[in-house]
């Protein structure tokens, strides 16, 4: 990466950051794009250079947790049963979120209730699951669209996700998300 990308790069993160930390402590609606580049330190100018709308900062946070959630999956042991190794590539996120719980909740809570941001979210979540699914096809050496494992276990797993999501954002803010995905994916995936 040249010196002009990383300087680039680390604009955009600094800029990330700040606009997400302004959107978890003031809320969506309440906060304005001139906000959010001020608390960067750039212009509105130069936030429309990064981000079209304040939604797309959330949307291209989501979608480089969707690479790394690609990725994991990728690096989990092929010994490992499908639904274990989707579960613990989802870990992605719940490590992400826990790096900062407050702001992560916060940031979570208002995806979940601004239905913008959901149907972007949703249609992240799409592209993943396509994704994902031939991933695992790959790995248990079915071929798609034939063979529908893949795709339901994807699709399941990412139902069992989602419900742990709205869950911890209604539960107290000690509540541990990782259990809230155990306890679903108990649910989703009963031992047969």
């Amino acid at each position: 990466m040249s010196l002009v990308e990383r300087k680039r790069q680390l604009v955009r993160d600094e800029l990330t950051e700040a606009a997400l930390r302004l959107l978890a402590f003031q809320g969506f609606e309440e906060t304005t794009i001139d906000q959010m580049a001020a608390a960067a330190g750039v212009s509105r100018r130069t936030f429309f250079r990064y981000f079209s709308s304040k939604e797309d900062v959330i949307i291209e946070f989501l979608s480089d947790l969707g690479r790394k959630l690609s990725a994991a999956l990728s690096s989990r042991p092929l010994a490992e049963p499908p639904k274990e190794a989707v579960q613990n590539a989802l870990r992605v996120f719940t490590d992400n979120l826990w790096e900062h719980p407050e702001k992560s909740r916060r940031l979570t809570e208002i995806m979940v209730n601004t239905p913008a941001l959901l149907a972007r979210y949703l249609e992240r979540q799409l592209e993943w699951k396509a994704s994902l699914a031939a991933d695992l096809s790959t790995r248990m050496g079915t071929s798609p669209p034939g063979d529908v494992t893949a795709p339901v276990l994807v699709a399941v797993a990412f139902a069992a996700f989602d419900t742990a999501l709205i869950h911890w954002v209604q539960q107290s803010p000690d509540t541990d998300l990782n259990a809230l995905v155990d306890a679903c994916f108990a649910v989703a995936f009963p031992p047969t």
